[in-house]
This record gives C-alpha cells, sequence and structure tokens, in this order.
C-alpha cells in the first residue's frame, strides 16, 4: 500500500480536491466488484494471497530534499485516504479489526501527521478520524466541503455486504492486492514534464468515440454518413457540456435500458454479461452484439444513430438536468439523485421508445420515478442500503421487465414490485437517527415538511429544507441532550437516548435555531417552535387557529395532528405514528395509477 511509511503534502498553488458524488461511487463498486470476484464466505484470510489484484493508476510526485509533493494523483489519495478512514471508524468495536492507524497517519513526539498532510485540512480529518457526529465545513473552502460530502458518500455507498464477516478480508485485500505506482522526479519541472507527457501525448481514444468510428464506418451511404456524423456530434456535444464523462455515462444508461439481457452473478469465477460489459466496454459489446441490435446493414446503423441515439440522448440529458434543479412532473428524479441512485437513469429510460408519442413518454417517466422514490423511502426507513452495488441486480430485474410497457401495464408490473416487498414503513416502528443516517434522516423530514405545507396550500420550500450547512437547515431534537429531564420514563440514560433519535421526536429547523434554542426544555423551545415550519409548529396548540388550509388538509387525510403542551415518552410514540402514516401518505403506491392518468 503506497500510503504506508509515506508522507505527502500538496502545494498551496495545486487545484482543490474536486472529486464528486459519481467518481467515490464509482471507485467504490470497482473496488467492491473486485474483491468480490474472488471472496467466498468461508475462506481463510491466507486466502487473500490468491486474490486478484486491483491497479489504481500512477501517481506522479516532486521529490524536494526528501519531502514528496504531488504532482498528479491527490483526488485518488485524498479518497483512498478517506476510505481508509471510514473502514477504521466502521471496525472500531470489532475484534477482528484489522490496524489501519499507520496508513492515514504517523506520530513523531507526541504530536500525529496525516500521510497525506494538507494543513488546512486537518480539523476536518481529524474530525472524520475522530467519528464526529459532524464538522461544519462552512467557510473552509471547497477542498474541505468536498470532503465532509465525499465522506458522507463513503458511509452511504460502501455496501452493506461487506460490513458483516466480509470486512476484514475487505480491508487486508484493500491494503495488500490494491496497487498505485509512484513515479518520482527529484525536480518539479521533471515532474510537470512527466505528467504533461503521459496526458498530452498520444491520446487514447475513449470507448464512445471508437463506437462512433464503429458505427460510421458500417454506413455505406455518404449522404446517411454525413447526417450521422452530424447528429452524433451534436447530441454528445451537449452531453459534454452537462460534464466529464457525461457522454460515456448517457451510452451506458442508454444500451443496459435496451438491451442488457443479462448480467454477472456475485459469486467467483463468474464472468461479466451484458450489464457489466456495457458499463465497462460498450464499444466492444455493440461490434458483438450487433445482430441483436438490428444491426444488419448501412440503413441499420444510420438509423440507431439518426433515430435511438438521438431520442435516448436527449431523453437522459434532460433526465440530468431535472437532477440540477426540481423540474414539474420529474421532481422525483431531483429527489432520486440527492440519494446518489444513479441507476435510476437506465431504470428510467427502460420501458422509453422513440417512435412513442410525448404525452405517454411523460407518463412512464412519472410512473417509474415515483416507484424508485417510494422504493427508496421504504429502504432507508428500513435500515437498507441504496448504493449501486446493493441495488444494482434488483433494478437489472426491473429494468428488464419493464423494458418497452405501455404506462397502464408499466403500473400494474410495479405496483406489483411494491406489493412484493417483504417490508414497507409498517416494519419499522422504531425508526431512528443513527451514526449513518443522518443525510437520509434530514432528506425525509425536508420532504415529509415541504409535503405537510404544500397540501395546506402553501408553496414548496423543500430546496431550502434540504440545505444543509451553516445557513442551511439541521434536526432538531424535541428533547434536548439531557436524560435527567426524562426519568419518569426510562430507567437508563441508553434507552433515553434511542428514544430521543426516533424519528417522531426529530424536526428540521435552521442552524441558528439549534444554536441558541436546542439545549432549552421542551417547555421553553415550543413558542419558538411556532415561528418555523409547518411540522414544528404543529406542536402549538395556535397552529390549528384560523389555519383553514392544514385544517382542511388534516380533515382530507384524517392524520392525527393535534397539539402538545407536554413532550413525554407517550408524546413520543404518537408523534413516532403519525410521521409513519404521513410517509406512507407522501410515498403511496396509488401515486403510479394517478400517474398514468394524467
Amino acid at each position: 500500500m503506497l500510503l504506508s511509511g509515506a508522507k505527502y503534502a500538496i502545494d498551496y498553488y495545486q487545484r482543490e480536491y474536486k472529486w464528486q458524488s459519481k467518481q467515490v461511487g464509482e471507485l467504490i463498486d470497482d473496488l467492491a466488484t473486485r474483491f468480490l470476484e474472488s471472496y467466498e464466505d468461508g475462506h481463510e484470510r491466507s486466502a487473500i494471497e490468491r486474490y486478484g489484484h486491483y491497479f489504481l493508476g500512477s501517481i506522479i510526485i516532486s521529490d524536494r530534499n526528501g519531502q514528496k509533493f504531488i504532482i498528479d494523483g491527490q483526488q485518488r489519495l485524498t479518497t483512498l485516504t478517506l476510505l481508509l478512514i471510514f473502514l477504521h471508524n466502521v471496525q472500531r468495536d470489532r475484534p477482528d479489526h484489522v490496524a489501519l492507524s499507520e496508513l492515514i497517519f504517523s506520530e513523531k513526539y507526541a504530536r500525529r501527521s496525516f500521510n497525506l498532510e494538507v494543513p488546512e485540512r486537518v480539523p476536518c480529518m481529524e474530525a472524520l478520524y475522530n467519528n464526529a457526529a459532524a464538522f461544519d465545513d462552512s467557510g473552509q473552502g471547497e477542498s474541505v466541503a468536498n470532503i465532509v460530502g465525499r465522506y458522507a458518500d463513503i458511509q452511504d455507498l460502501f455496501p452493506d455486504d461487506l460490513k458483516g464477516s466480509a470486512l476484514p478480508f475487505f480491508i487486508d485485500w484493500l491494503i495488500e492486492n490494491v496497487h498505485l505506482v509512484e513515479i518520482t522526479a527529484y525536480t518539479d519541472e521533471d515532474a510537470y514534464t512527466i505528467f504533461e507527457t503521459m496526458n498530452d501525448r498520444g491520446l487514447s481514444l475513449s470507448p464512445t468515440d471508437m463506437l462512433k468510428g464503429y458505427l460510421l464506418a458500417s454506413i455505406n451511404d455518404e449522404s446517411l454518413r454525413f447526417n450521422a456524423n452530424r447528429t452524433w456530434k451534436g447530441r454528445i456535444s451537449f452531453l459534454i457540456e452537462l460534464g466529464k464523462d457525461e457522454d460515456s455515462d448517457c451510452i451506458k444508461s442508454w444500451l443496459r435500458s435496451q438491451y442488457a439481457n443479462t448480467i454477472r452473478e456475485r459469486k467467483r469465477g463468474a464472468t461479466p454479461q451484458d450489464f457489466d460489459r456495457i458499463g465497462t466496454e460498450f464499444h466492444r459489446w455493440v461490434r458483438e452484439k450487433r445482430e441483436v441490435l438490428g444491426l444488419q446493414g448501412g440503413p441499420d446503423f444510420s438509423r440507431f444513430i439518426e433515430r435511438d441515439f438521438a431520442f435516448y440522448a436527449r431523453i437522459y440529458e434532460s433526465l440530468r438536468k431535472a437532477t440540477i434543479e426540481v423540474t414539474p412532473g420529474l421532481e422525483t428524479v431531483f429527489y432520486n439523485s440527492q440519494q446518489n441512485f444513479t441507476l435510476q437513469y437506465p431504470v428510467l429510460m427502460a420501458p422509453l421508445h422513440p417512435t412513442e408519442a410525448e404525452s405517454e413518454m411523460r407518463r412512464k417517466l412519472i410512473i417509474v420515478g415515483a416507484y424508485l422514490d417510494i422504493l427508496i423511502a421504504r429502504r432507508i426507513w428500513n435500515w437498507r442500503a441504496i448504493d449501486y452495488s446493493t441495488m444494482q441486480y434488483a433494478m437489472f430485474l426491473v429494468m428488464r421487465d419493464i423494458r418497452g410497457k405501455g404506462s397502464r401495464e408499466l403500473v400494474a408490473i410495479l405496483q406489483q414490485k411494491l406489493a412484493d416487498e417483504a417490508e414497507t414503513f409498517t416494519s419499522n416502528d422504531s425508526f431512528r437517527l443513527h451514526g449513518m443516517n443522518g443525510r437520509q434522516i434530514h432528506y425525509l423530514l425536508a420532504r415529509m415538511t415541504e409535503y405537510l405545507e404544500t397540501e395546506s396550500g402553501q408553496q414548496s420550500r423543500y430546496a431550502e429544507y434540504s440545505e444543509r450547512g451553516r445557513n442551511g437547515y439541521e434536526i432538531e431534537h424535541i428533547w434536548a441532550d439531557h436524560s435527567e429531564r426524562h426519568r419518569d420514563d426510562f430507567e437508563h440514560p441508553s434507552d433515553f437516548d434511542q428514544y430521543r433519535n426516533r424519528i417522531g421526536g426529530l424536526l428540521l429547523l435552521p442552524k441558528r435555531f439549534n444554536a441558541s434554542y436546542g439545549d432549552l426544555p421542551y417547555n421553553e423551545k415550543l413558542e419558538h417552535y411556532y415561528g418555523q415550519n409547518l411540522l414544528a409548529r404543529s406542536l402549538h396548540e395556535r397552529c390549528y387557529e384560523h389555519n383553514p388550509g392544514f385544517r382542511q388538509f388534516l380533515d382530507k387525510s384524517g392524520l392525527g395532528f393535534k397539539a402538545h403542551a407536554q413532550f413525554n415518552r407517550a408524546d413520543l410514540d404518537e408523534r413516532q405514528e403519525l410521521y409513519r402514516r404521513l410517509a406512507e401518505l407522501i410515498w403511496n403506491p396509488d401515486r403510479l395509477a394517478l400517474a398514468a392518468k394524467s
């Protein structure tokens, strides 16, 4: 492991740490997939020596009098350090824990310094290493904000099936079988020369370029080829404007949604199938599957670009834009993206066809988006993972089952899939906040608050409620962290702690509120709650006076909202059940049928 026994620095003029959720998700999925190709339950730890290896690429450093400055590779090294910190924390109390500290930091003269040491990032890294509940990254700069965000992504995206008995095996494998190559120069000039040579000369064609070349070369008619080339370039330029690798991601989503009929089994020795190969080498896969794709002659290749690629690229572009800001009719695409659910793109595209009416296409997008929204919320409520690795196989099956289906049939299939789910909102009556689901609880509370207000005739403020950080909102405990105030209800502080974290005892309030009032007893906070959002105001008796929109919603929904002059254990139990019923109303499978009639 490159970080063992080595220390690296980053010059002040180097670019910021910029990786986003997508890059972190891809790295974790690649590592998990490669590890699971070899791992089997029951293996001895020594078997890891025979496991497959994974190459993370190379980094370029400039060695200045024995100090190593990173010229290229800080994105990967920073992310790798965050993954090691996460693994250190997640195995903290396990008897089979693997020592990782020396890969993260070293100590000299009682001073701890990180192996990847950047002074302005140290407080943040210390907080993460010490498993602090939160770190305020406001005003700390782009790199620190991204580090906090990417660590949260790792918490969300790390597969559940690697957290059990497989965890020490995965950590051993990561240490011994995952490799980086260090290229060292002894002047900055030489280091940058190496960097530029590796990046500027002999640029290899991307899979997108190779697919384009193959498709166009198969069109003999010059005018057809000219038009196809123009269409391809036009759509690709729009995709590239969305961000790096969006052209490739679009093609993967399109091909998987319409043509992937097989997927690799998650067991040792299994070979990549349609779904997997499209993700790694779609240009070769298309060439090999030309007959399956109906590519017999030039006109077929022309149609493949002019009609099919142009259509699905346009859909993908609209979906990606809907993840950036809330789009009427595609709100669920925005919600799902906030949970880093990138699998939604091929699933949403699966039932679509280039020849159908725009109105039918839109109905299908709304139906599938609602299905995914409900599925994700239910899984969060039942503490189930929604990361790429965990959900990949299930989403492949959904994709295959709904491919090309009309809106009415789509509703029947997806409602049945929801009905077949073993866990719903009734399956977990003690749903609560714990150390790993803070972002998800914040999301659910934002949705609940927004729904309650919009159904009561108010304007949507979801974008405001979902914002975190200094100028945003944070989770407010109705009970302050003082178990001594609740001795009548709880014998032990640990029982109080678990109950206090139940979702029925939580609200979303501006960060400044918690700083000023969060520690007060309930009866002193109640007046301040009345000046906040409707979910908080509903605790106060005046909320039910002169509030016709809210009262009409209560009459229509039958939800048992009521004022609470005091808030003891019985009150929290009532509120817990109220939140559960509110969640069932928001994420009701009947939404799919309503969308089909629109």
